[in-house]
């Protein structure tokens, strides 16, 4: 520990201050408002309001439409399943390991292109018919997580 290292503790310090507590505070008088204009008065404007001309975020046009409900998942074939060893158990956390996949995000999903010569007990999001069809004809399992 070192007089360099100190640091207050979590959620000790504030950023905010109390406005219009009077001149010693550093902010009283016009409470960090300014002189008078429309910013310095009560209903002042909402974000992005541009005195009456077109704003900008209506002005640009609007292409597409992204569903809210999809989700991002991601693909691998049998045939990258070949370098687990005979009888491991191959999940999402033993995909990263191998670097098979860098990012799980929504979901796993195996496909069935390829070749498989491997039993493997395979536990992940969803499988095609193929994929499954693949890795269950070697004795193999194919779990749904």
């Amino acid at each position: 520990m070192e007089l360099s290292n100190l640091r207050p503790a979590e959620g000790s310090k504030h950023n905010d201050f109390r406005k219009g507590r009077g001149h010693g505070s550093g902010n009283g008088k016009t409470a960090g408002k300014g002189h008078k204009g429309q910013k310095a008065r009560s209903g002042a404007p909402r974000p992005g309001f541009e005195g009456g001309q077109m704003p900008l975020y209506r002005r640009i046009p609007k292409r597409g439409f992204k569903n809210r409900n999809s989700k991002d998942i991601v693909a691998i074939n049998v045939y990258e399943l070949e370098r687990f060893e005979d009888g491991a158990v191959v999940d999402v956390n033993a995909l990263i390991e191998a670097g098979v996949i860098k990012n799980p995000r929504d979901g796993v999903k195996i496909l069935g292109n390829g070749e498989l010569t491997k039993k493997l007990n395979v536990k992940v999001d969803a499988y095609s018919a193929s994929a499954k069809e693949k890795i269950e004809a070697l004795g193999g399992t194919a779990e749904v997580m």
